[in-house]
């Protein structure tokens, strides 16, 4: 077994334990998809080469419409190419939702991928019934887990939160990352399912919502945050204001409190079935 014990090599076995993530907190502009990509191009232009990871909210292109037929994407259309350009650019892997269509039906399409152009999707599974989405969009029905960094995270979208059998942690990930449009009326909902994902899972728990109103006239506040897994808040964006979270998740700080405190060994074993 090879043991390295120089200052050189101490360096690089904690920055491989480490993962720098940035929220990115704005104000989608209705319908409007090149306006927000250009927006957001400004946005993160200062991130390129001091992050890991970058999370945009929920249907970042366009706001949560529910109008597929007039706003979807080809399964390579402008914001596919945009977040493949810009993990490019940035060096950092993205994550973010926008609408796609594929053999016929519409998906609200989660898309997380790296400066290398490897990718991977997640469709949306609980669509969020009190909006209609249920009504344009077709649900996904798999689960992911992607890496950054050796953290193996499972990306998930805004009322999926609301669902903790299909968000359960089987020992298979050290960070979940929920991606919103989150009206603020439930907005004290959302901080509190954030808080208990974490939790029940022993992970990190990433929140990313968006501010404004939309063309519903439904306003969001944000409350963007990033939660350890003990439950505290270890950082959150202010209220009602555009804006960019970046904090550093320390994993081997996480295996040290799982190797502590092992929930996970006790956790009930359970298949999905739709």
């Amino acid at each position: 077994m090879f043991v390295c014990q120089t200052p050189f090599c101490f360096f690089i076995i904690t920055c491989m334990s480490r993962l720098i993530i940035s929220l990115v907190q704005f104000d989608i502009k209705w319908q409007q998809p090149q306006e927000n990509l250009n927006r957001l191009a400004g946005m993160i232009s200062p991130l390129s080469g001091h992050t890991d990871l970058i999370l945009f909210p929920e249907m970042f292109s366009t706001g949560f419409t529910m109008e597929p037929e007039r706003f979807y994407e080809e399964t390579e259309g402008i914001a596919y190419t945009w977040m493949h350009k810009m993990a490019g650019r940035t060096g950092a892997c993205m994550a973010g939702s926008y609408i796609v269509r594929e053999n016929g039906r519409y998906f609200n399409r989660l898309l997380f991928v790296s400066p290398e152009g490897e990718e991977s999707i997640y469709d949306k599974r609980h669509l969020f019934r009190m909006g209609d989405e249920h009504l344009h969009y077709a649900a996904g029905n798999k689960r992911i887990v992607v890496s950054c960094r050796n953290f193996r995270i499972k990306p998930f979208i805004c009322y999926d939160l609301r669902f903790p059998v299909w968000t359960r942690s089987r020992n298979d990930a050290d960070l979940l990352i929920f991606i919103a449009n989150w009206p603020e009326s439930r907005r004290e909902v959302w901080k509190t399912l954030l808080i208990a994902r974490a939790i029940e899972n022993q992970v990190y728990v990433a929140g990313v919502n968006r501010v404004g109103k939309d063309g519903r006239n439904i306003s969001y506040a944000g409350d963007s945050m990033i939660i350890s897994p003990k439950g505290e808040v270890i950082s959150s964006l202010e209220v009602n204001r555009e804006g960019i979270l970046t904090s550093v998740l320390d994993l081997h700080e996480l295996q040290r409190f799982r190797e502590k405190f092992p929930v996970h060994l006790d956790g009930d074993r359970f298949n999905i079935v739709d």
